[in-house]
């Protein structure tokens, strides 16, 4: 414990009286409470997961794009998933597509992205020893690890995962006699799903308590880096969305195992008449969506804050329209609840109401078209340094406006009737949100390597990685707008017996190529990346010349991130080329007295103030060195 002394003068010595005994290998880096390893068993899981999700892909693209190939040289490890002649089981097929949609969303881009990030960076961005409960946040994570086994385990069951879509609509998933993957896979995958919200919402109520709570001396709302505002409103998307998937969940347990009828009604298998009556599948595809859409964000806000800190240091420029941009998020969050049923135009609700989800839709174009302006005119006339992150950070705004125009048409009730369930929505969400959110991942990745590991990662095999990547995803995926436009469905096993598809068979095969090529891109990165963890050049403290409070820590951190006092903050993150100053960048800890030659008149008016924020909440336990 440290004492704390305060003299007449209101001088103030802190002094240590024992340390903490050292912890063992599993207390450290397993069963850890330090935020910065849970944020590294989230990346390592999120990798490990990316990994397992993109094999899928491949899995079915083969499928969609040599249908007549034999897969008999994939028998050692699908076994009997391969039928007698040589291709997949119609049934593992769907499998295939449940369960990639379903870790790619949520294993990879929600806790690997957001669990990794959020965890990593609050507490170091705001000045704050660790999380407000590193008890919770460790069961956070091992909440997260049980869901990933479940649903791990799930491939490998004889019967076949889950096979109802990620979505998993009734019926196919409320009736374990429907098909295969209905069954026991069903069950792990709904178990595990409870496990990964229980997850969500641990860790959402931490990330919210730290940053209302600890922040250090002067890190007023209007001060925080835009990292931390993405961070704090997913986790506020997260804690009211993920209870209601939960009871969607549950509901369909009960459909399930119980005998209840809340989603199903009138149904027949096999021609029997099953004793369902009442319910409405429906009804789970509005609480879903409740989730689903707000899940859209609950990914990609954090991939945009972790851009616009980027844009901003390798522009050398402060962010345009810092206000705008917290306007813009706080406005995405809020519509983000009230736009769901446009995924739901084709399920025959009243046109009206289909017109007033169309016009909340569209409107939220409004503060994504800000978003998008700030970051260009950020690069503007910027003096860019094009690190890798950097140039991910610039993938992702491509993708975000790319796809994000696609979303425009897909607003509208009348043509979404026609391109629903068409690999136009494929195409689009995979731009718009998977493609934006991995990008923002990968950027981060690249950005704040030295601080994780205290290495820096190879900037050539960076620039190839992008390169293949950014334009693999581009060949991949814009080819999917022309064929979904012509009526191209999802999901479909195979298009060899609709004559009218057979001439999209060479572009199908084109699609599956170039995901191919752009699979084998990746483990350019993993190479990279594990490498430079243990032989990658040794990172000076601050490689990139940043404002915020992470790179005030020592190389390597420990438990408390700060050796002695937490700095003070005295001004907002991105004075970067502020005319007059010494250096192109100004770090939040510098207080105004020190930088005359470039303050602005409001500025040397707040001069005055720095002795209040040093004062400011000095003996908050929270504060005090380890």
């Amino acid at each position: 414990m440290a004492s704390v002394e305060t003299n007449a003068a209101g001088a103030v010595h802190v002094e240590e009286h024992d340390h903490h005994e050292e912890l063992s290998f599993i207390r450290k880096y397993i069963f850890s409470e330090d935020h910065k390893v849970i944020a590294k068993q989230y990346m390592f899981s999120g990798v490990f997961w990316a990994i397992i999700g993109a094999s899928l892909s491949i899995l079915f693209r083969l499928q969609l794009g040599f249908p007549n190939m034999n897969l008999e040289w994939l028998r050692p490890i699908l076994g009997n998933w391969i039928d007698d002649s040589g291709k997949l089981d119609k049934e593992f097929y769907l499998a295939l597509v449940t369960m990639h949609g379903t870790i790619m969303v949520f294993f990879v881009l929600t806790a690997g992205l957001s669990g990794t990030f959020s965890n990593f960076l609050i507490p170091l961005q705001i000045g704050a020893r660790d999380m407000a409960s590193g008890f919770l946040n460790m069961l956070s994570y091992w909440f997260f690890f049980l869901s990933s086994v479940i649903m791990f385990g799930s491939l490998f069951i004889e019967t076949g995962p889950a096979s109802g879509g990620w979505v998993i609509y009734p019926p196919l998933s409320a009736l374990p006699q429907a098909m295969s993957g209905s069954g026991l896979g069903m069950t792990l995958w709904l178990m595990s799903m409870a496990m990964f919200i229980v997850s969500q919402l641990l860790g959402g109520i931490n990330y919210i308590t730290t940053v209302i709570n600890l922040r250090t001396r002067g890190m007023s709302f209007s001060k925080m880096p835009l990292t931390i505002w993405a961070f704090l409103l997913t986790a506020i998307l997260g804690l009211i969305s993920f209870p209601v998937l939960l009871s969607a969940a549950l509901l369909l347990i009960f459909d399930r195992s119980m005998g209840t009828s809340f989603y199903l009604s009138e149904i027949y298998i096999g021609g029997e008449a099953l004793p369902n009556v009442g319910g409405s599948p429906i009804l789970f595809q509005h609480l879903f969506w409740f989730l689903g859409h707000p899940e859209v964000y609950i990914v990609l806000l954090p991939a945009l804050g972790i851009t616009s800190e980027i844009i901003a240091t390798n522009s050398r420029k402060p962010i345009f329209g810092y206000r705008a941009m917290i306007a813009s998020m706080i406005g995405i969050a809020f519509l983000a609840f009230i736009v769901w049923a446009h995924h739901m135009f084709v399920t025959g609700m009243n046109p009206f109401l289909g017109s007033i989800f169309m016009f909340l839709t569209l409107i939220i174009a409004v503060p994504s078209a800000v978003k998008a302006f700030n970051y260009i005119t950020t690069l503007w006339r910027g003096n860019i340094v094009f690190t890798p992150a950097m140039l991910f950070s610039i993938g992702l705004v491509s993708f975000f406006i790319s796809g994000g125009l696609t979303g425009i048409i897909l607003g509208n009730s009348a043509l979404d009737i026609q391109l629903h369930d068409t690999y136009f929505v494929v195409a689009h969400f995979h731009l718009v949100m998977g493609a934006a959110s991995a990008f923002g991942f990968l950027a981060g990745v690249y950005h704040w390597f030295p601080k994780f590991f205290g290495r820096m990662m190879n900037k050539t095999l960076g620039y190839i990685h992008f390169w293949f990547t950014f334009v693999g995803i581009y060949l991949v995926f814009f080819p999917m707008h022309y064929i979904g436009i012509a009526g191209f469905p999802r999901r479909y096993y195979s298009f060899t017996s609709y004559e009218a598809f057979r001439t999209f068979g060479d572009l199908n095969m084109f699609v599956s190529i170039a995901a191919i090529l752009t699979f084998t891109a990746q483990f350019l990165f993993l190479w990279n990346f594990f490498y430079s963890i243990f032989r990658g050049r040794k990172a000076p403290q601050n490689p990139w010349r940043s404002n915020t409070l992470e790179w005030t820590t020592p190389v390597h951190p420990g438990h408390g991130n700060w050796p002695g006092e937490i700095p003070a903050v005295y001004r907002w993150p991105y004075d970067y080329s502020k005319p007059g100053a010494n250096d192109d960048f100004i770090p939040q800890n510098v207080p105004y007295s020190q930088t005359p030659e470039s303050n602005l008149p409001h500025e040397n008016a707040l001069i005055a103030l720095e002795k209040e924020i040093e004062a400011q909440n000095y003996n908050d336990q929270f504060k005090q060195p380890h």
